[in-house]
């Protein structure tokens, strides 16, 4: 009898594995399929011309998809992780959600830090040195020669950066136990400098995060469709219809040689006025409905939802400044499905999704508001895939933050990730 309990836990202990397994490949196929259509949505197609440039950037694109499904991944584990916690404690008993259980969560949260270090230490540099790389003087050129150039120059630099690690070790203490400890390189130095680069990330968080949110009203006006008030439509798309003739039977015309930089200011004119008719006729062909009640209601939940996540921010970092038991400690709750992981419950629980995908918006559009990271915004159909391997990198780097920062500074008080981590 006790082998046949000790063979049906091993089997439903397989059959978990597989379960789980399963799904953690379900839910990261979908987020590559998405990731690999956004990627291509703003990739240059003039990349793709000849035979070895073109493996090099499909290899690149491949590579940058994987890590911004990764990102995407990351950024999702916390809602799942609070929603599904809340889905147990609503059907603890239904047998369609006994997969969705404690060892998944942990699973999932495994495997994204997982291929977080593997995006962030290995593939993305291949990619950028892959692309980068013409192959070795003197060697046959191909797909071999570039992908031998390319694994030096990752070795170069592992070997740069543990030089400089062994001594800023030796510099800050010298002792033997510290330069033997640079031998622990896996358990020790690559968490460290995985969470170092997170701090890094929640700096960079703490920097986007306001622009982003004084941002979010501009963009979304940008995007909307504004009321008129005291605007007649009908006579402004007839002055720049007026206008735009006006400038092209100036270039129809024709003018003299030497004139050839005010043809071309012309033209940039043009466009400029055909993109400004195009958003007049699209403001007149909205609806009523459109107009008159999307634009305000959007306008009221953003205000809404950045004076709360400002509320939150300004009480937790004055409780972490007065309570010094308020510090996050790392430690685990009662599991997941046990207790619910807010002080409001369901409701709770929503707001935390609702603010976590806000604030990762914010500081997303932050991040390119930002004159330094300006020219890092990708353009449609005219990005280079530097700028994606850049873009996909910066991404990853917040996302990896995000958890952390919400956990710190926004939900503090009845966060999740102490019971999750």
């Amino acid at each position: 009898m006790e082998g046949e309990d000790e063979v049906s836990v091993r089997e439903q202990h397989f059959h978990s594995q597989v379960r789980e397994s399963t799904i953690c490949f379900l839910l990261f196929a979908v987020l590559y399929i998405v990731s690999y259509f956004i990627i291509t949505r703003y990739k240059r197609k003039s990349d793709e011309q000849e035979d070895e440039d073109a493996i090099v950037n499909r290899i690149s694109l491949f590579l940058s998809t994987f890590t911004l499904a990764v990102s995407a991944g990351a950024v999702l584990l916390l809602p799942f992780s609070i929603i599904s916690n809340e889905i147990l404690l609503c059907f603890p008993q239904n047998y369609y959600i006994q997969w969705l259980n404690g060892s998944l969560i942990h699973g999932l949260w495994n495997l994204a830090s997982l291929f977080s270090n593997l995006c962030l230490f290995v593939l993305m540099p291949f990619a950028f040195f892959f692309l980068e790389s013409e192959g070795f003087a003197g060697l046959k050129k191909g797909i071999r020669a570039r992908i031998l150039e390319t694994l030096v120059m990752l070795i170069l630099l592992a070997l740069l950066i543990l030089g400089i690690v062994w001594v800023a070790s030796a510099l800050i203490d010298n002792d033997a136990a510290s330069m033997e400890s640079l031998y622990d390189l896996w358990e020790f130095y690559l968490p460290y400098l995985y969470s170092c680069i997170s701090l890094m990330g929640c700096l960079l968080l703490l920097l986007c995060t306001p622009v982003g949110l004084s941002r979010m009203f501009t963009v979304m006006g940008q995007l909307l469709v504004k009321p008129t008030i005291l605007e007649d439509l009908d006579e402004q798309i007839y002055i720049i219809t007026l206008e735009e003739e006006a400038l092209q039977r100036r270039i129809n015309v024709g003018l003299s040689s030497t004139v050839e930089y005010n043809i071309m200011e012309m033209e940039q004119e043009l466009e400029n006025v055909k993109a400004l008719k195009t958003k007049l006729e699209r403001r007149k062909k909205a609806s009523a409905w459109e107009r008159n009640l999307v634009y305000p209601a959007v306008m009221i939940l953003l205000l809404i939802e950045t004076f709360i996540s400002v509320l939150l921010v300004a009480c937790n970092i004055l409780c972490l400044l007065v309570d010094e038991t308020a510090m996050p400690k790392g430690t685990r709750g009662p599991g997941i499905g046990n207790a619910s992981l807010s002080t409001f419950g369901f409701v709770g629980a929503a707001l935390e999704i609702i603010l976590i995908f806000y604030l990762m918006v914010s500081s997303v559009v932050g991040f390119y508001s930002l004159r330094f990271f300006g020219n890092f915004t990708p353009k449609k159909d005219d990005t280079t895939m530097t700028k994606i391997i850049g873009n996909c990198v910066s991404i990853l780097v917040l996302s990896s933050a995000l958890p952390v920062m919400s956990r710190t500074l926004v939900f503090q008080g009845y966060c999740t990730t102490d019971h999750l981590a």
